[in-house]
C-alpha cells in the first residue's frame, strides 16, 4: 500500500501537483504538461522520498493522459483517473470553499489518500494510435471550417494562399480517414468491434472511430451508467430546498470531444430511423423539447454501444428497446 499520494490538478500548459506525504503534509510543485515537465516531477518526487506513490488527477479533457501514461509507465507508481463529479462532490463534503489549482491539487490528494480508487488502466497501444489519428482528423476539420470562413472574406492578395491551404487540409483529411479505415481493419480486436458498431442505427463510420479511440467498452467500464459519465452525458438533479426543482440536465463533466461526436447520430437516429422514432414520440408526448430528446438519445446510443461491445452481438432492436 503507497504511503505517499500525489494530486495532480491538469490543465493544457501545465501540472499542479501536491504530494501528501505520510506525515499528512502537503508538498506543491508546479511543471510543464509535457515530457520535461514529466521528468521534473519524477525527480521532485524522489527527493522527497516518495520513490513510490497512488497518484490520482481528474479524468476530463484531453491534457491527462499524456502524464498519466508516463507514470503508469513505472511499477512504483499506481495511476487514477477519477470523474471530476467524484472530487466536486469530495470537496463539497470537505467545506472547500476556495477554488484555484493549488487547492484543487491539494484536494485531489486528500482524495486519493481517503478513497484509494481503483487503478486506472492505460488503453492498448493500438487505442491510443487510433485517438490520436482521430484527435487529428478533428483538429484539422475545424482548421478547414476556419480557413473556409477567412476565404469568403478574404482580400484579393490572401484568397491564392487560403485556397492552397484548404487544398492542403483536403487532401490530409483523406488521408487520415483512410489511415484511420486501415488502421481499423488491421487490428483484429477494432476491426470486430466496428462490425458490432456499424450495427447500431444512427452510428456511422466518424463516431464509430470515436467511441473506439476512447474504449467505451466492458475493458474500461464496468457498466453503461460509467460510460455515459466519462462522456458527460450522465443527468443531474437540479433542485433548491423542498420546494424547487429544476430540470434535469446533463452533467457535461466529461470529455466533450465524446459529445460532440455523437450529437448528430443521435439526431439522425432520433428522426431518421424506425428505432429512434418511437423514442422521438414517447418523449415528445411527454412533453420533452428537441433539445432534451436529442440529449436523452446521446445518452442511449452510448448505452446501446456499451451493450453490444459487452456482449459481442449486433444491434438488436427489440432488446435494445429506444
Amino acid at each position: 500500500m503507497h504511503t505517499f499520494h500525489l494530486g495532480i490538478d491538469v490543465a493544457k500548459a501545465k501540472l499542479d501537483c501536491a504530494l501528501r506525504t505520510p506525515a499528512g503534509k502537503i508538498r506543491h510543485k508546479v511543471v510543464p504538461n509535457g515530457p520535461e515537465g514529466f521528468k521534473s516531477l519524477r525527480v521532485w518526487l524522489t527527493k522527497h522520498g516518495a520513490e513510490s506513490a497512488h497518484v490520482c488527477m481528474e479524468a476530463t479533457g484531453i491534457y491527462w493522459e499524456a502524464v498519466a501514461l508516463y507514470l503508469a509507465g513505472f511499477e512504483a507508481f499506481t495511476v487514477s483517473a477519477i470523474n471530476p463529479a467524484q472530487i466536486k462532490a469530495f470537496g463539497a463534503s470537505q467545506l472547500v470553499r476556495t477554488k484555484t489549482d493549488k487547492v484543487d491539487a491539494s484536494l485531489i490528494a486528500q482524495f486519493c489518500h481517503e478513497r484509494r480508487p481503483e487503478p486506472w488502466q492505460a488503453p492498448p497501444a493500438s487505442v491510443q494510435t487510433l485517438r490520436a489519428l482521430v484527435l487529428r482528423l478533428d483538429a484539422l476539420q475545424n482548421m478547414r471550417t476556419q480557413e473556409a470562413n477567412r476565404l469568403e472574406v478574404a482580400r484579393a492578395a490572401v484568397q491564392a494562399g487560403i485556397s492552397a491551404h484548404l487544398q492542403w487540409l483536403d487532401d490530409e483529411i483523406a488521408r487520415l480517414i483512410k489511415a484511420i479505415r486501415q488502421h481499423i481493419d488491421d487490428d483484429p480486436s477494432l476491426r470486430d468491434k466496428r462490425r458490432l458498431l456499424e450495427s447500431i442505427p444512427g452510428i456511422g463510420e466518424r463516431t464509430i472511430a470515436v467511441i473506439l479511440a476512447y474504449d467505451i467498452g466492458p475493458e474500461h467500464f464496468a457498466n453503461a451508467r460509467q460510460a455515459a459519465a466519462f462522456a458527460g452525458l450522465d443527468p443531474r438533479q437540479h433542485e433548491s430546498g423542498s420546494s424547487v426543482r429544476g430540470r434535469t440536465r446533463m452533467s457535461k463533466i466529461g470529455h466533450s470531444f465524446l459529445r460532440k461526436a455523437l450529437y448528430m447520430p443521435a439526431v439522425v437516429a432520433l428522426y431518421r430511423t424506425h428505432w429512434g422514432r418511437a423514442m422521438n414520440q414517447r418523449l415528445a408526448a411527454n412533453g420533452k423539447p428537441p433539445m432534451v430528446m436529442i440529449g436523452a438519445m446521446m445518452r442511449k446510443l452510448i448505452h446501446v454501444a456499451f451493450g453490444v461491445l459487452k456482449s459481442g452481438k449486433p444491434f438488436n432492436p427489440q432488446l435494445h428497446n429506444a
